[in-house]
């Protein structure tokens, strides 16, 4: 890692400010690397890491999200009808991501691609007449679409055993199950990739500075922000002064941003909650579950609440995660204060964070149904997933803190909370920020190319053919261009090592 500490010139005037040393961070500066080679980028990260909160492999289920397997992008509507929109726009999203790795992968970024990102089967499951009428219909409107190609449906027990035998052992054969299963799955090290990326953009001369948080952020009279930074160690301030600043420090962005006193962030609000995870590292389970495999939520629970069973591939060894159970902590970020949540309350914001506290009863039931859970309570759980599962196997981890996005719905004027992401950009594009969670890391890319678009909509024809070239899909629905679509997955899967 090309990283400094304490080395941060009071005079320092870099073209662009980085805050935070996550995914996103590491993303924009690599899309710089292409489109603005030449200007002067500069990291900043709190931790004495980088990749330290969401996105640590540990601190999410790096399923890659594709909507492959997750249901909640695709609900049932009226007469049990399936849009299969919403998993298209994922899915896409996800393809821009696996082309922008393979052109860093090629261009030189250290290490095997299988680092960070390995195939794995992507399995959705339920139980019920009901959940196997929604599967069928789910199957039929995905199996039309060319980004889900492939993709199996089954209900015969005989069959699904051969997908996920650990979950089927023990399981009542009365019951009535159904499953789709796609091979096209992957699990994502968004830590390890993070690391790479920024270590690729130091040997590009992009510095990362470790134990350097920003504090403040103030808009100079020339247009440049003042960025003030303190070293966590020593506590010395120094300023640097920056032509743009993106704030993609996971739960810490919404504070900064209210802070810098951005005009967009007005009616913004954020509800921290936490994640668990039961893990097993026992060999003799993770060879009878080789993928990843959600569920559906259960009934008035949050989309956040879906549950899963995922193969984890981690610094080289394999584990299984089930969750998420709920936790809370007022903190927006897992090294944060216990003072976040009441100190991110303003004026400005109140509405909306009342209005959701009065409309999600339903999420406000589940988390004290989770914080009230027993460990028999959540060991029964997991037996719906791995019915003969036995508790001395598993042990509780606690993974990242999410900082869902409250907003004032322009036409209730009632605060909403917004499962996803939200880019908050100033008015006059000098200063950008990313809001909430999931899918999130998945559709990096596409949401730091979002950024380059709003930020810098003038130099964007200058940029589009480096950009083209990196992305071959980008400006162009993979939807519509089944030539294009099997040339990406090509390349992709041949550049990753996908192919087995």
């Amino acid at each position: 890692m090309t990283s400094q500490r304490g080395a941060v010139p009071d005079s320092a005037n870099p073209d662009v400010v980085l805050v935070g040393g996550g995914i996103m961070s590491a993303t924009l500066a690599a899309l710089f690397g292409v489109v603005a080679p030449q200007w002067d980028v500069v990291v900043f990260e709190s931790g004495a890491d980088v990749a330290g909160e969401s996105s640590d492999a540990w601190n999410n289920a790096g399923t890659g999200h594709a909507a492959l397997c997750e249901l909640n992008y695709t609900p049932a509507g009226p007469h049990g009808r399936v849009d299969p929109a919403k998993a298209v726009t994922i899915n896409e999203q996800f393809q821009v991501s696996r082309q922008f790795w393979s052109h860093l992968v090629r261009e030189g970024m250290t290490g095997s691609p299988k680092e960070f990102i390995t195939p794995v089967p992507h399995v959705s499951f339920v139980t019920g007449e009901d959940g196997r009428a929604y599967m069928r219909a789910r199957h039929e409107a995905l199996a039309a679409e060319p980004l889900f190609a492939g993709l199996e449906y089954a209900d015969d027990p005989a069959r699904l055993a051969e997908w996920i035998p650990l979950m089927m052992e023990g399981r009542d054969p009365r019951q009535v199950v159904a499953a789709t299963r796609s091979v096209a799955g992957t699990d994502v090290n968004f830590g390890t990739l993070t690391r790479l990326m920024l270590d690729d953009a130091g040997d590009r001369g992009v510095p990362v500075h470790l134990n350097q948080r920003v504090q403040h952020l103030e808009r100079d009279t020339d247009g440049r922000w003042r960025v003030t930074v303190e070293d966590t160690v020593s506590g010395e301030r120094r300023i640097v002064r920056a032509r743009f600043v993106f704030v993609g420090a996971g739960g810490g962005a919404l504070p900064l941003l209210q802070r810098a006193a951005v005009p967009e962030i007005r009616g913004f609000g954020g509800f921290p909650v936490s994640g668990k995870f039961l893990r097993t590292t026992s060999p003799e389970l993770v060879s009878r579950h080789q993928a990843k495999v959600y569920g559906q939520a259960a009934v008035g629970a949050p989309p956040m609440s879906v549950p899963h069973l995922d193969l984890r591939l981690i610094d080289g060894d394999h584990s299984l995660l089930f969750g998420p159970y709920a936790g809370f902590s007022p903190k927006f970020l897992k090294a944060g204060s216990m003072f976040d949540l009441p100190r991110s309350v303003r004026p400005n914001n109140l509405g909306s964070m009342f209005g959701v506290a009065r409309t999600e009863m339903a999420l406000t039931r589940y988390l004290v149904r989770e914080l009230l859970q027993t460990p028999a309570a959540r060991h029964q759980t997991l037996t719906h997933f791995v019915p003969d599962a036995d508790e001395n196997d598993w042990d509780m981890i606690t993974a990242g803190q999410r900082v869902q996005v409250i907003k004032r719905d322009p036409a209730t004027g009632r605060g909403v909370l917004q499962f996803g992401t939200e880019l908050i950009v100033g008015g006059d594009g000098s200063i950008a920020g990313l809001l909430g969670a999931s899918p999130g890391a998945s559709t990096a890319v596409s949401a730091m190319l979002t950024l380059l678009e709003r930020c810098f909509p003038d130099r964007i024809p200058a940029w589009r053919p480096a950009l083209r070239e990196a992305i071959p899909s980008y400006g162009r629905s993979l939807s519509d261009d089944p030539a294009l679509l099997a040339q990406v997955r090509a390349d992709t899967m041949q550049t990753l090592e996908l192919n087995g």
